[in-house]
C-alpha cells in the first residue's frame, strides 16, 4: 500500500489505525501469510467510500459541464500524461495516423508552427499568416488525387501534421510542407510515423523525386529527413519566413531508402 500511495510506511499504518479506530476498517492476521494482515472494509466504510465516489464523479461532471466538449480529451490526456509522470514514466500516448482533411486542422498545425517557432527562434506574425494562408489554399485542393494531408491524432485530437503537395512545383515532384508535431507528442515517435506516412503516399503516387525547404538550426527534424533519404542540396539567406535564416533546400529521389516500414 505504501509503494501504491508513494507514501512512508509509517504514514500508511498510522492512516490504517485511524480508520480501524473508527470502525472504517478491520485489520485481521492473515491466513495466507503470518507476516501480512488482512484489510477490509466495515458496513461503515464501505456506505463512506460510496458517497466519497459519488462526490468526486459530481465534482468532475460539474466541472466539465463548463468546458466544451472539444476540451474532454484535452484533460483527459493530460491526466494520463501526468500520471505517468508521477510513476516516474515517459509518457507514450497512442496515437493513430490518418489523413484527409478533418474539422480544425488548419488551426491546429497552424498554432503548433507559431507557438514552436516563436519560443524557439522568435517568429512573429509574419510566419504565421505565411503558414495559415498557404495551409487554407492548400486545402481548397486538397481533394485533388495528388494532395494528400496526413495527421496523427490522440483521443481525436490532431497532435501532428505533414502535407503532401503535389501541384506547387514542378510536374513529377512532390512538395513536402507543413511538418509538425505539437509539444505533447515529441519523442513518441509519432513524426518518423507521419514522415513514413507521407512518403509511401509519394512513392505509391509515382512521383519523380521529393523536395522540402527548412533552415539550419533544426536538428532533430534534418535526421528525419536524411533517414528517410533526403540530401541537403542547396543553402542560402532567406527572409521567406520573417526573420532571415539560412533557408536549405532538401532533395529525395523517388523510392529513395529510409522512408520506414
Amino acid at each position: 500500500m505504501a509503494a501504491t500511495l508513494q507514501l512512508e510506511k509509517s504514514t500508511v499504518s498510522r492512516l490504517l489505525d485511524r480508520l480501524s479506530e473508527k470502525g472504517l476498517l478491520t485489520v485481521t492476521p492473515s491466513a495466507r501469510d503470518k507476516r501480512a494482515q488482512d484489510l477490509e472494509l466495515t458496513a461503515s466504510g464501505a456506505r463512506l467510500y460510496g458517497e466519497i465516489e459519488r462526490f468526486a464523479d459530481a465534482q468532475v461532471s460539474a466541472a466539465l459541464e463548463h468546458l466544451p466538449g472539444s476540451c474532454h480529451d484535452t484533460v483527459r490526456l493530460g491526466l494520463e500524461l501526468y500520471a505517468a509522470a508521477l510513476q516516474g514514466e515517459k509518457p507514450k500516448p497512442e496515437f493513430q495516423i490518418q489523413s484527409g482533411y478533418t474539422p480544425g486542422i488548419l488551426a491546429a498545425v497552424t498554432e503548433f508552427h507559431a507557438l514552436y517557432y516563436a519560443q524557439n527562434f522568435e517568429f512573429g506574425a509574419v510566419f504565421e499568416r505565411k503558414v495559415a494562408t498557404e495551409m487554407a489554399e492548400f486545402l481548397a485542393r486538397v481533394d485533388h488525387p495528388q494532395n494528400e494531408v496526413f495527421y496523427a491524432a490522440i483521443h481525436g485530437r490532431v497532435v501532428g501534421s505533414v502535407s503532401i503537395d503535389g501541384e506547387d512545383l514542378a510536374d513529377g515532384v512532390a512538395h513536402l510542407r507543413w511538418f509538425i508535431v505539437g509539444d505533447q507528442a515529441r519523442g513518441t515517435g509519432m513524426g518518423q510515423r507521419l514522415l513514413a506516412e507521407a512518403l509511401r503516399f509519394v512513392d505509391d503516387m509515382g512521383f519523380a523525386e521529393t523536395q522540402l525547404w527548412t533552415f539550419r538550426g533544426l536538428q532533430a527534424a534534418r535526421h528525419l529527413y536524411e533517414q528517410a533519404g533526403f540530401v541537403l542540396v542547396e543553402e542560402k539567406p532567406g527572409q521567406q519566413w520573417g526573420k532571415e535564416v539560412s533557408e536549405q533546400k532538401f532533395l529525395r529521389p523517388h523510392g529513395a531508402s529510409g522512408a520506414g516500414p
